[in-house]
């Protein structure tokens, strides 16, 4: 562990707060190889993090849970309930985002230094600066992208005509060429949630914890990956499983499973990637 900064000194990314960027990038560990266990460890440690300081968890998932029931109160309102379909189905590809704030307070927890919002929250406001708004502007990239891909696979499969009747015909969804047409929607958004889960499991930590660019960070995400396919698999579809299983009450479930999800991707992070 890197020895806490004097007040006197500039502070490193990697310190609680941040502080100017240095000359030269920060060095990145060589990536571990883990384990199952490692899944087990990170969820412990996630949950263990929440109840430590369950305030910021629920603050953070709290801009995600009116968020979902303000599009969900347009929806209905607008009689275009199945813009809903592919917010839910697309919820995992935005979610890593949601952890950022979270990352800092494990940070804090994990090298013993005093929680407080105005430190938290600066650190957070603080990313404006740095290498974040561009992996934030990637992930909001490919999420637009993926609610245009999976209208256009519904029109193609169903027509244009079923896509505004879907509402009152919901069924059609589960005869005939619905079924086909949620299985070629299904492979293809596991293929967007596979890229950004691949480009994310380590890379947004890496950005909040080390002075290095976006690119590098994805890079060295997609090695931990290609290092631990088997592990990271099973992270992603855990994720992915609890995320929706979240949703369903109403977002709700989002209060417990985003913080616990965010803070237990930091302790996976710190797996994939141990301090030199």
């Amino acid at each position: 562990m890197t020895r806490p900064p004097s007040s006197a000194a500039p502070q490193s990314p990697r310190s609680a707060l941040p502080g100017p960027a240095p000359d030269q990038p920060d060095d990145i560990p060589p990536v571990a190889r883990i384990g199952f266990a490692q899944i087990r460890q990170a969820l412990q440690a996630g949950f263990r993090d929440f109840r430590r300081a369950p305030a910021f968890g629920l603050l953070f998932s709290a801009f995600y849970v009116a968020g979902g029931l303000v599009l969900t109160a347009v929806a209905l309102a607008s009689g275009q309930e199945w813009w809903l379909m592919p917010f839910i189905v697309g919820f995992p590809l935005i979610a890593p985002f949601a952890a950022t704030g979270l990352y800092d307070v494990s940070r804090r927890i994990e090298a013993g230094q005093p929680l407080s919002w105005p430190h938290v929250i600066r650190v957070v406001f603080a990313q404006k600066d740095r290498q974040l708004p561009s992996m934030a502007m990637v992930i909001l990239l490919l999420f637009m992208f993926w609610v245009f891909v999976a209208h256009t696979v519904f029109a193609l499969f169903m027509g244009v005509s079923s896509l505004t009747n879907i509402t009152s015909s919901a069924k059609m969804l589960l005869q005939g060429r619905g079924v086909l047409m949620l299985a070629v929607g299904c492979v293809i958004g596991a293929g967007f949630a596979g890229f950004l889960f691949a480009a994310t499991v380590v890379g947004l930590p890496l950005l909040m914890d080390r002075e290095v660019d976006f690119i590098t960070a994805i890079i060295t995400s997609f090695q931990a990956v290609a290092a631990n396919p088997a592990v990271m698999l099973v992270w992603a579809a855990l994720i992915a499983g609890l995320l929706f299983a979240a949703i369903l009450p109403a977002f709700l479930g989002l209060f417990v499973a985003l913080p616990v999800l965010g803070h237990a991707s930091w302790h996976m992070y710190r797996q994939l990637l141990p301090d030199a």
